[in-house]
């Protein structure tokens, strides 16, 4: 039977630990900049369809207009 034996010296250790973590990290950072990013862009669309409130005065009827 063979045995392999696996070693994985401080080093290596150190710098995989770091990869993880800076995987982790990133892909956290990503998503919530990505989710930001489509939330802002549903407002924008939402934004185009939706009438914005009017104004108490018709812009017929200007202050000042003597008609």
């Amino acid at each position: 039977m063979i045995q392999h034996l696996l070693y994985i010296d401080p080093g290596s250790g150190s710098y995989l630990v770091q990869v993880i973590v800076a995987a982790v990290l990133g892909i956290a950072f990503f998503f919530r900049n990505i989710g930001a990013f489509f939330k802002n862009a549903w407002w924008y669309v939402k934004s185009l369809f939706i009438r914005s409130p009017k104004n108490s005065v018709s812009p017929d009827h200007h202050a000042g207009n003597d008609d």
